[in-house]
């Protein structure tokens, strides 16, 4: 499996979402190789849920490398309303990138999963070789379900031509250009959104549910810089969790008061527990990372929140929301 020498097309899928974005942030401040050209497409160029728009994309740009980022995502209650479009929209998408990949003669694709993967009924921390273990959470089944699939199809397409298609799964991902609606989005953006509005209102700052669940997050360009190190190096067709350590787990009020500090927020902040929790926790093992990179420096948890409620504040007008 090793890596074919010569100029290198990287396609990356999802590309204006917040990893593709981060992605290349990261490339155009020296990240990027001489002899790598980067592509970065999103849905306005293909509707990845088309097989012949997949095929001709892939036709058009000829990629040798793929990162593929494009899915139909959401937060907890996007999630438990849209079930079922989160298993069809990505299943046809995660097919007809892989076997566009396939037919085209694509040397490596990454594919990005999610620990909301992992089962639901599981003991603590998650590591890579758990995925298929249970049942994934009810809240997120469709999702969930269909970037597994993902995991199974890169073995299938391994066994039986070879191909190097892996994927990895980051914990919570943050950062600019993420999807800052406050009914749809994640938590972290969904707050710093609330906590903008709270501060020009004049109002308090209500947290949907207890703040008691814990997550791992990953500053998108720290996620970025591991991306990159996975299409070179990382040759496994076995996923991967990309995650700061189970040591740097938060809570969601912790979260929370790192928002109200980083924008300066003065009002009060209240928890609505009449709003579900989603899962408790689901810490994941980056032991494995650990052991290829042993030395890699995620950004602190306090500066990423800040540089990112920066990014929102200075550029409120144009963010997704």
């Amino acid at each position: 499996m090793a890596e074919l020498a010569g100029p290198k097309r990287i396609l990356v899928t999802g590309g204006t979402g917040l990893v593709g974005r981060a992605i290349e942030k990261v490339v155009a401040d020296g990240g990027g190789r001489p002899g790598e050209a980067w592509i970065f497409v999103s849905s306005k160029d293909a509707n990845l849920t088309n097989a012949a728009e997949t095929k001709a994309l892939f036709e058009k740009h000829k990629p040798t490398h793929v990162i593929h980022l494009a899915a139909m995502v959401g937060g907890l209650f996007k999630n438990l309303k849209y079930n079922l479009d989160f298993w069809r929209k990505n299943v046809h998408i995660n097919d007809n990138v892989l076997h566009s990949a396939y037919e085209s003669g694509v040397q490596k694709v990454v594919s990005c999963l999610s620990t909301c993967i992992f089962p639901d009924k599981t003991t603590y921390p998650i590591d890579e070789t758990m995925i298929h273990n249970g049942p994934p959470h009810n809240s997120n089944f469709g999702y969930s379900y269909a970037k597994r699939m993902i995991d199974v199809q890169n073995r299938g397409y391994f066994e039986q031509h070879g191909c190097r298609f892996t994927a990895v799964i980051p914990t919570n991902v943050f950062g600019p250009h993420d999807n800052y609606n406050i009914e749809d989005g994640h938590v972290l953006p969904g707050l710093i959104h609330k906590a903008f509005l709270a501060k020009q209102n004049g109002t308090a700052l209500t947290v949907w549910g207890t703040g008691k669940p814990r997550r791992q997050f990953i500053y998108s360009l720290d996620l970025a810089r591991l991306f990159l190190w996975v299409l070179r190096e990382y040759d496994e067709v076995e996923p991967i969790i990309l995650s700061v350590g189970e040591e740097d787990e938060v809570s969601i009020r912790e979260a929370a008061e790192c928002i109200v500090e980083a924008m300066e927020f003065k009002g009060k902040l209240l928890f609505d527990t009449t709003k579900s929790d989603g899962q408790f926790k689901k810490t994941a093992s980056n032991s494995k990372l650990k052991k290829y990179l042993p030395d890699f420096e995620f950004t602190p948890f306090s500066r990423a929140v800040k540089e990112t409620c920066d990014w929102f504040c200075t550029n409120y007008g144009t963010a997704r929301k």
